[in-house]
């Protein structure tokens, strides 16, 4: 009698699981995260290598050449291609180094306001209860001081410079951080894995850098943009009103402002800086939309 072999069940014929995208093409298929990446990336290199691409001294005046007009005019010429200011400097040159200026403070200030204000989002939606209260709180009370006002009073106070712009304004402008990495993590804690990481016995501190913060992280990256081109923006404004960045610093709103008095006269003293603050603000926040339409697909329209 020959022995019963077992019987085997028949597995159903997988299907192939076509590969996810390679991240670089997903990126590059983004046409919003192309333009604005681009623009931005452009102006990064003409600030970190402004001594190699600025033709003069920013500061290096020139009584005898002043508002000379770009190449464009009839009175232009390719010595000068943006022309002079009203002290004679290259405005080229000086709009180059102003985005240094500009990019400094962008990421500077996203830096500080956004330390500031994930820990705060992280802790409020992690623990909930007396420390979301707080939190939120806190949120509340910031949302009803106007940036600009409180911002504009302080430098008032203290004196207008660089570093001081860059502290105040990276102190009031957490709050956003703050409302959207709460609202995220609230989701991501009553995930499957950071309860198996609660069981196998990690620590908060390991639960909440290893297991939260990186999911989290498209949002944060998200914002960070956002913020980055506010403070750009809120910088001009108060370098425009003379609270801001001081001279000789080569700051496009201080630029701007400097150029008030000649623009019946001298229009491109304005328009130049204008359109190059415009620009910057409006590649970071194409790279931005771009950057979440990548990272949080779920979302797109």
């Amino acid at each position: 009698m020959s022995a019963q072999l077992p019987a085997v069940a028949v597995l159903p014929e997988l299907e192939a699981v076509p590969a996810p995208p390679a991240a670089w093409r997903q990126l590059l298929s983004n046409k919003a995260l192309v333009v604005g990446g681009g623009i931005l990336l452009l102006m990064i290199v003409l600030a970190v290598l402004a001594p190699v691409f600025a033709p003069y001294d920013p500061y290096v005046q020139d009584l005898a050449n002043r508002t000379v007009p770009p190449v464009w005019y009839d009175q232009g010429a390719w010595l000068h291609p943006l022309g002079t200011d009203q002290l004679g400097r290259d405005y080229l040159s000086r709009l180059i180094y102003g985005a240094r200026i500009s990019l400094l403070i962008g990421l500077s200030v996203a830096l500080i306001s956004g330390l500031i204000g994930t820990t705060m989002g992280m802790l409020a939606g992690y623990f909930g209860g007396k420390t979301d209260m707080v939190v939120s709180f806190l949120v509340t009370t910031r949302l009803s001081m106007p940036v600009i006002l409180v911002a504009l009073a302080t430098v008032a106070l203290v004196g207008g410079s660089l570093w001081v712009v860059i502290l105040v304004l990276g102190l009031l402008k957490w709050d956003r951080f703050a409302v959207v990495m709460r609202s995220a993590t609230q989701q991501v804690r009553s995930l499957e894995y950071v309860a198996a990481a609660q069981s196998a016995g990690a620590s908060t501190t390991r639960i909440v850098l290893t297991e939260v913060l990186p999911n989290v992280l498209p949002h944060l990256i998200v914002i960070a943009t956002l913020e980055a081109a506010s403070a750009i923006l809120l910088e001009a404004s108060l370098s425009f009103l003379g609270l801001g960045v001081q001279p000789p610093l080569p700051s496009w709103g201080l630029m701007i402002s400097e150029a008030k008095a000649y623009m019946f006269f001298s229009f491109w003293l304005i328009a130049i800086p204008g359109t190059a603050l415009a620009l910057l603000i409006f590649a970071i926040n194409l790279a931005g939309d771009g950057l979440h339409q990548v990272f949080i697909p779920r979302e797109r329209t």
